[in-house]
């Protein structure tokens, strides 16, 4: 009697654990198709704008590949800052100041920073649509959100943002106040956007 219970036992587990191992390869197997469509729509993504850049869609311009209305990005591109994701907002000030300073059409302006993206910020690009990638305010606001540079994450920098032993009080009083400014700044965009 108590060695069959045993066998039961043993024979509940070997299917408990040849249930978990299929669990485990159906999961498996989903992430690596979840993934490898992830990756399919973002080549797809990066065909299209290769074709606006050859001059394939329509009513492009074939010097530049763009329809850029005498605006030469490829001129224009070797100015834009290089971005780096550790500060992604101070990327998009330098860009913007520089973008009025060179009197940049705005309507260029996402063109001009794509280039430059890396890590998510590439992966967020990609997964936008053709209509939202050329829309510099959605790329801008797509790519802050994606490194939760929203008014809660700025809300938090403030609250948490503590004097250095090397930093003097007024540079300390000064980053404070760049937190809160930029805390308020991001409720004032998500707002609006809303």
């Amino acid at each position: 009697m108590e060695r069959e219970m045993q066998k039961e036992k043993e024979e509940r587990e070997m299917q408990m654990q040849k249930e978990r191992e299929e669990r485990e390869e159906r999961e498996r197997r989903e992430e690596r198709e979840e993934r490898e469509r992830r990756e399919e729509k973002a080549r797809e993504h990066e065909f299209r704008l290769k074709q606006l850049e050859l001059g394939v869609i329509k009513g492009s311009n074939p010097k530049i590949g763009l329809d850029t209305g005498g605006f030469d990005v490829s001129k224009h591109v070797k100015f834009v800052p290089k971005f780096q994701e550790d500060n992604v907002e101070k990327f998009f000030n330098h860009f913007e100041k520089l973008g009025e300073q060179l009197k940049w059409p705005r309507d260029k302006w996402s063109i001009l920073i794509q280039s430059n993206f890396t890590g998510k910020a590439q992966e967020v690009y990609s997964a936008l649509s053709i209509e939202d990638s050329m829309d510099y305010d959605k790329v801008k606001k797509a790519i802050l959100q994606a490194y939760e540079l929203v008014p809660e994450a700025y809300r938090q920098k403030f609250r948490k943002y503590r004097k250095a032993d090397t930093q003097t009080y007024v540079e300390f009083a000064y980053q404070k106040e760049r937190h809160f400014d930029r805390w308020c700044a991001s409720k004032k965009v998500s707002t609006f956007d809303t």
